[in-house]
């Protein structure tokens, strides 16, 4: 048996093909939700996954106000930062997240709750933060990437 024809194949930058995905987050448990779009972010549903490359693809998210959380989640769960002063620890819950993206303050697709949330599901790297450059949130069914011929997948059959 010839053990040479036994190769791992790893992606190179200039073989990584990246498309556009649309994803409806209508009635979907937000949780669950950004663990599928944390793997399709890193890529890890393609089949020549390379861990150190960004292969994954980029993805939009429309009606990102209609996701829900189980129980009460959305105003008792509690996320904590700090300012890195003295006092300085600040707590906020989900449903000030979702209101803060509604302010035009906000930059258009870049959704607190949803940053937040796929962020804690990403590398600790510069390649986690370069991969969550890719992902983009929008709160209506409208977003302004249509000339990138985006493909419109069912979640629910992502595993």
């Amino acid at each position: 048996m010839d053990t040479l024809s036994y190769k791992t194949l790893s992606a190179t930058p200039e073989t990584i093909e990246k498309k556009w995905v649309v994803i409806d987050a209508t009635d979907q448990v937000l949780g669950r939700l950004c663990s599928k779009i944390a793997k399709i972010l890193r890529g890890k549903n393609k089949a020549d996954f390379t861990p150190n490359l960004d292969c994954g693809d980029n993805v939009i998210v429309i009606n990102a106000e209609k996701c829900v959380m189980t129980n009460d989640k959305m105003n008792k769960r509690e996320y904590l930062r700090y300012t890195g002063y003295p006092g300085g620890q600040r707590a906020f819950n989900p449903a000030s997240l979702m209101e803060k993206s509604f302010k035009k303050t906000i930059k258009a697709g870049r959704h607190p709750l949803y940053i937040k949330v796929v962020k804690g599901m990403l590398p600790k790297t510069k390649l986690g933060a370069a991969q969550l450059r890719n992902l983009y949130v929008y709160n209506g069914p409208e977003h302004p990437h249509t000339e990138v011929n985006a493909t419109v997948i069912d979640i629910n059959k992502v595993k």
